[in-house]
């Protein structure tokens, strides 16, 4: 029985009996939620993360649809929840569905029962400046209508090397005129660094910082090949560090060693299933094999709380205990089940809309 076939029975109570906050999953896609589902394997493998963007997940993003995203969104919000995560920042890119995109994530949080913290990832990576502001623009527009309890809004940037100076300190402007955070990839891989350089910048962290693009809070994704002084530079600035360790491995960027040198590190699967307790095992070792000591590691499991204090400070809180999850006073997990909806009917339209994703992918140069 693989993961997709399990039923709500068969998944096991981690909660050991206690009354918990419910998990913090500090960066990822709800986007690829239907990769599990059998996304087709490129022939021959990537080599490089850039590569893999260009030829998996920069195709995968441009391929959604309204009816793609919405069974994404809804299986990997059915999941999380199922295995104790209770809030969600998701970083979301749908370069041919940009406008009204986060609602319907918004709408697939809100309707099972998920606290998320949501924005659209701006890049020119396709269409020049025209598309970065589009993408800054359904940031402000869901930030400004969004009236959904559970879930609030931040500002998105892809990530450094796909967009200009001006972008970056648009993005820099819009969050502070919204009171809110950025969200973005950091020195994922070298391709970023380099970028930097080029700009007459000593790396990534510094040339955000300079364009003013990160207002205190702001969340950076991955940070792999930044230094330990960047990493102290970037806590001094109150901003919080993202670790992906299942993602970080398959994609092969290498570990985030200087991530030791802040305190205001979380963890994040970055578009794997949002089983923290899976990730904080692969963090584990993952930390032991690059000797880390396994304690300060250790910590970036529960730091996604903190992390999430400040934009999701009025939303309802969660409480896990057994077999159960509420949000505020809704039963949204109730022994061992979704409350809100039926785990084999969202399985199912996630099935359909991973086959029309594959066409869909096939027929992108």
């Amino acid at each position: 029985m693989n993961e997709h076939e399990r039923t709500e029975e068969d998944r096991p109570d981690r909660t050991g009996g206690r009354t918990l906050r419910g998990w913090v999953n500090a960066h990822t896609h709800m986007y690829s939620a239907l990769v599990p589902f059998g996304l087709p394997a490129p022939d021959p493998p990537p080599r490089g993360l850039g590569e893999i963007l260009r030829r998996v997940w920069w195709r995968l993003d441009r391929a959604l649809d309204h009816d793609c995203l919405r069974a994404a969104a809804r299986w990997c919000v059915a999941e999380s929840l199922l295995s104790g995560t209770t809030a969600l920042v998701d970083h979301h890119e749908s370069p041919e569905f940009i406008e009204g995109s986060l609602d319907v994530l918004a709408d697939a949080c809100e309707d099972l029962g998920m606290r998320a913290l949501l924005c659209y990832g701006a890049t020119e990576r396709n269409g020049g400046p025209d598309e970065a502001r589009r993408g800054l623009e359904e940031c402000r527009r869901f930030c400004a209508t969004n009236g959904r309890s559970l879930v609030r809004g931040a500002v998105g940037l892809h990530a450094g090397f796909t967009v200009s100076d001006g972008i970056l300190r648009e993005a820099g402007d819009l969050a502070r005129a919204l009171e809110t955070v950025v969200h973005v990839h950091v020195a994922e891989g070298v391709e970023d660094v380099e970028d930097a350089r080029r700009r007459g910048y000593a790396d990534p962290l510094e040339r955000l910082l300079a364009c003013e693009a990160l207002p205190a809070g702001s969340v950076l994704a991955h940070g792999v090949h930044l230094e330990a002084s960047s990493v102290r530079r970037a806590a001094e600035h109150g901003l919080w560090l993202v670790q992906n360790p299942r993602s970080n491995r398959a994609n092969g960027v290498g570990y985030p060693r200087a991530l030791g040198a802040s305190e205001r590190v979380a963890l994040g699967s970055d578009g794997f299933p949002s089983e923290v307790i899976d990730e904080g095992e692969a963090l584990l070792r993952e930390a032991a094999a690059h000797g880390e000591a396994v304690q300060l590691a250790g910590a970036r499991v529960a730091a996604g709380a903190a992390l999430v204090a400040g934009p999701l400070a009025d939303v309802p809180p969660a409480r896990v205990g057994v077999g159960g999850i509420q949000v505020g006073e809704r039963d949204v997990v109730r022994d061992g089940r979704l409350a809100g909806a039926d785990l084999d009917g969202l399985r199912a339209e996630a099935n359909e809309q991973a086959r029309r994703l594959w066409r869909r992918m096939e027929a992108i140069a």
